[in-house]
């Protein structure tokens, strides 16, 4: 009895591992769609894109994105976690994606349960950015905001976007309260910036850097653990003086659970491979941006641990959506 048990268990595990390698061999078959919850021109359209371009051209069909702003991100990941899981849908999400559990009461999905954690694209430093002749330094800026409590405002990607937690994140280590307008995506916030309306924006650096270079915007700080090779003479906010303040936004891959193992380690290793291309290494140079290199357990190991990081901040800035 216990013989035939393992020869039907051996049976069927082989039969699974030959379906495994059919659904890798044979996918993609048709077109993936790249669904994309920011803005066209945002820090993650623009890594997202530059990756699709790649994978396409690798995988031999065609890699389309589709922008679904608004509500965080969480528009556009309720829409894919109910899609099929196929692999032929891509959630293509900022670390915004492990502070929404935390801050949006109402989820329409369980971002652990109901997805598949694929794969790191990249990661890339924000810089706060001011509008230009108002502030020297970034303690000027804190200066002002201490001397005008909740009275001054800082602009975001939308509420629980990594440039919102990184803002929080950074007022938290500042001791400063400014009120938060937030946009759904960081083409509206800079407009702002640059129109002198709001006072800081933690913009993804490949977003603000022509900007910078224009004179259009202050760079006050960059929010990395070191300096941007792009901006050497731009000090990071914890050169400016303040500790632990440091925070990247990263950009990864989320397709729905029950997404074919095979399938999933298939977009993992196209990511992969597309990130190491000189192409696509030369345009993330241009745009600041550092390739996070896991294997799909560890950029798995990764969101949780972010999502538990995540759930801290947002509690001790009693960050909500509204």
């Amino acid at each position: 009895m216990q013989r035939r048990r393992f020869l039907a268990a051996a049976a069927s595990a082989a039969t699974l591992g030959a379906a495994g390698v059919r659904a890798q061999q044979s996918y993609p078959a048709k077109a993936v769609k790249f669904v994309i919850p920011f803005t066209a021109g945002s820090s993650t359209d623009i890594m997202g894109r530059i990756v699709a371009e790649r994978m396409a051209a690798s995988m031999g069909q065609p890699v389309v994105v589709e922008n679904r702003p608004g509500a965080g991100g969480t528009i556009a990941a309720s829409a894919v976690a109910k899609s099929d899981p196929d692999g032929y849908t891509v959630l293509v999400h900022s670390g915004s994606h492990a502070v929404n559990p935390a801050i949006y009461s109402n989820l329409q999905y369980d971002t652990l349960k109901d997805f598949t954690n694929v794969g790191g694209l990249g990661a890339v430093p924000n810089i706060i950015i001011a509008p230009p002749g108002r502030y020297r330094t970034l303690k000027d800026l804190v200066a002002a905001a201490k001397a005008k409590p909740n009275q001054l405002n800082f602009a975001s990607a939308g509420i629980g976007s990594a440039t919102h937690l990184n803002a929080e994140k950074f007022m938290l280590v500042a001791d400063i309260d400014l009120q938060h307008v937030p946009f759904k995506g960081t083409p509206e916030a800079v407009t702002e910036i640059v129109g002198g309306r709001l006072e800081f924006y933690c913009a993804p650096i490949n977003a603000a850097l022509g900007l910078i270079k224009e004179g259009k915007v202050a760079a006050l700080a960059t929010s990395g653990a070191r300096r941007s090779p792009l901006l050497p003479d731009v000090p990071t906010s914890i050169e400016a003086g303040f500790p632990d303040s440091d925070f990247s936004l990263w950009v990864g891959a989320f397709v729905p659970a029950r997404t074919p193992p095979a399938v999933v380690q298939r977009l993992h290793a196209e990511i992969q491979k597309a990130v190491a291309t000189p192409e696509v290494k030369d345009r993330y140079l241009k745009t600041g941006t550092e390739a996070m290199p896991m294997t799909q357990a560890e950029f798995d190991a990764f969101v949780r641990k972010e999502i538990d990081i995540c759930a801290r901040i947002a509690k001790r800035a009693k960050m909500q959506a509204q």
